[in-house]
Parts: C-alpha cells; structure tokens; sequence
C-alpha cells in the first residue's frame, strides 16, 4: 500500500469519526429539571423532553421551543367593573399560573400571559356584576373561589395550570366613598338611638320591678303583722275563756297604764287634762297590777 492509499484510508476514517462525534452531540439533549423542550421533525411536532437525558434523531429532529414550567406571576392589573347595584368600582387583580402541558401552550396560543390576563378581566368584570357592593366586600373569599374555578376552566385548552388568581383590592371613586362614609355615619348615629333608648327603657322596666318588689315586700310585712296580731288576739281570748273575766280586766289595766306612761313621756314642759273617769280607771288599773304583782 501506497502511502497516498494510507492517507486517504485515514482521512475517511476520520471523517467518520467526527460525524459519529456530531451525531452524538446533536442526538443528546439534556433538559434541565425548570424546562421542557419541545421537538419538532420537518415543522411538525414530533416529542416534548421532559427532563433529564434525552435523544433525537440528528439533522431530521430540532428543539423548536424551550419552556419554563416554573411558576410565573402576571403583573397586577386594574379594571373597571360595575356592581349589580351600579357602583363603579376598580378591581386590582394578580394571577399566578404555570404551563403543564407545552405543546399545547406553543401550538394553540400565542401571548399566554395576555390572553391570561383578558380572560381575568372578563370574568372578574362578569361576578362582580351579579353582586352588589356590600356583597362584593362581605364575600370577597367565594368572589374570588369563583374566578379561580372559571379562569381554570377556560385556560385548560392552553395547556396551563392557574394556581392563584386573587382579588387584591375593590376601590371606590370619591363620590361613593362620600356617600358611603354619609350613609356609614347615619347608620353609626341610628344605632346608637336605638341603644339609648333600649337601656331607657330597660331602667323603667327595672324600676317598676323594684317597685313591684317594694311593694310584695310590704304586703308580706303587713301580712306576717296581721298574723301576729290574730295570734295575740287569740291567745288573750284563749286566756279569758280559762282566766275568766279578771284576766281581761288585767290586760285592760296594763294597757291604761302604758297609754299613762306614753302620755306623759315628752320634751319640755306640758300640761294634760285627764278625766276624773280615767282617773279612776287607772286607779283601778292600778290595784289590779298591784294585785298582781
């Protein structure tokens, strides 16, 4: 063999190598675990790389897209929105999505963040409409389940995946507000009526049963008086139907005696005027206790 043979055996030889070596180089792809690649053979589409170590088929297959399966956010957005009510009111807005299915996010969309975005605003403008203010403010939680579920729903075909979708804040234009705060402060002043006059009428409620009381109380003292006094009736009638006659004539003088002493007990100088009959009552009260005693 010629060494011109030996040279052009090589040099094939080689050639065959470094394609061999290309093959390879552009037959591997390594997907990082953020991505997938989608391949495309002759314009169509052929596979989507998931990540890690993956093989093509060199100079017929081609990674036509690279695509992040990171979660992104949308820039918050502000819309305009009427009530059920017709308050108008501006609606600040952030979405959170991440693409799951590639294919269908290249092929079948092309701005998904704008397309995302119009789709928020439409819904968002669509529930608000179907509440009022008051509604809007008080269920902010289902308001927002609501437009979770929707924008799900109609981004599916996108072959995206929405996480979150919040309603960050409801503002009111200055007129609404004013009136708002005017209706806020009536409110605030009818309550307070409505207060006062409750505990109004809880102290006459109160007072009247503290009179009621008072008076139970009494009827109770004049009843257990009565009842003191029908004993001591009785006790004395019992004592006169055993003593007799000089037994009542005995409490008879006691009495005279004491209605003596009660007379003449008092500040200052006096002068009474006792009949000669009483006189001689009490003179015979007061053998009778000295008999007695």
């Amino acid at each position: 063999m010629n060494p011109q043979d030996f040279l052009g055996w090589n040099a094939i030889f080689w050639a065959i190598a470094l394609f061999i070596i290309l093959c390879i180089f552009l037959g591997v792809r390594i997907v990082p675990q953020s991505e997938k690649h989608v391949v495309e053979r002759f314009g169509r589409l052929k596979a989507v790389l998931g990540p890690g170590i993956n093989f093509i088929v060199p100079f017929l297959d081609r990674v036509a897209h690279k695509v992040s399966v990171l979660e992104r956010q949308l820039p918050n957005a502000s819309q305009d929105a009427i009530t059920a009510d017709n308050v108008l009111v501006k609606v600040e807005t952030s979405v959170f999505y991440r693409v799951t299915e590639p294919e269908k996010t290249v092929y079948r969309i092309r701005d998904i963040d704008g397309a995302i975005a119009t789709t928020v605003a439409g819904i968002v403008r669509s529930e608000i409409g179907k509440l009022e203010l008051d509604q809007v403010q008080s269920n902010r939680a289902q308001l927002i389940e609501r437009v979770r579920e929707q924008v799900a729903a109609m981004v599916d075909d996108w072959g995206v995946e929405v996480t979150r979708a919040e309603i960050l804040d409801v503002n009111l234009d200055e007129a609404t507000r004013s009136a708002m705060l005017q209706q806020l402060n009536a409110e605030r002043a009818r309550r307070a009526q409505v207060t006062e006059a409750e505990g109004k009428k809880r102290a006459v409620e109160l007072q009247a049963d503290a009179e009621l009381y008072a008076a139970e109380q009494q009827a109770k003292a004049k009843r257990v008086t009565a009842d003191a006094e029908a004993y001591a009736t009785g006790v004395i009638a019992e004592t006169i139907k055993e003593s007799g006659l000089e037994a009542a004539q005995y409490q008879v003088a006691l009495k005279q005696v004491e209605a003596l002493q009660a007379v003449a007990t008092g500040q200052g100088k006096q002068t009474i005027l006792i009949p000669a009959s009483a006189l001689e009552a009490f003179g015979d009260a007061f053998k009778m206790l000295k008999g007695k005693l």
